[in-house]
């Protein structure tokens, strides 16, 4: 993958994580890299120029007629989306992601499934959101295990949903019904 793909592609998902229901603007990552990550010089509350990039910058990266980024730049990039600075570079001739374990590749896979999840439902905030944190856990796979046997347990994850949710509970069917005597049936 390009370096200007993976920008586009860390534009989208921070999109979705900000809850913006579509990609990030070039225009708002850098308003956003300047009041988030350029907080300015101590003492002067202006932003500190050296800490921000501009918007036709970021646009040469992304379409690629500006291949590399200085390293100050990659670094406030990588601090921005929360990534490691040498994943923002052009992937080398060749790479393939296979290489990697069966199950590192497997929770990549799930990772990018999640979010693409996450985007498609953005018209349910609350789905969406999970999807991304389901994306964010360190062992997805585990995660999506412990989930199915919870659904394997018969009556768990309604009791779950009401322990942990009881709002959720009032709203319908993930509620059972009480007897007279105010048992559970």
């Amino acid at each position: 993958m390009k370096l200007g793909q993976k920008i586009r592609y860390l534009r989208e998902v921070e999109g979705s994580l900000r809850g913006l229901g579509r990609p990030m603007t070039q225009l708002e990552l850098v308003r956003a890299l300047r009041t988030e990550v350029g907080k300015g010089r101590p003492g002067k509350g202006k932003p500190d120029k050296r800490k921000t990039i501009s918007q036709s910058y970021l646009s040469q990266i992304e379409n690629g007629t500006r291949p590399h980024m200085t390293q100050s730049s990659r670094a406030l990039l990588a601090k921005f989306f929360k990534v490691h600075p040498g994943f923002l570079v052009d992937d080398p001739e060749g790479y393939h992601t296979e290489l990697t374990s069966d199950l590192r590749s497997t929770e990549g896979q799930l990772d990018v499934w999640l979010l693409q999840g996450s985007e498609r439902f953005a018209n349910d905030p609350e789905l969406s959101q999970v999807l991304i944190k389901a994306a964010r856990e360190k062992d997805t796979r585990s995660s999506l295990l412990l989930l199915g046997a919870i659904l394997d347990t018969p009556g768990l994850a309604a009791r779950l949903l009401e322990a942990l949710r009881p709002e959720l509970g009032d709203s319908g069917n993930h509620r059972r019904a009480a007897s007279a005597d105010g048992r559970r049936i």
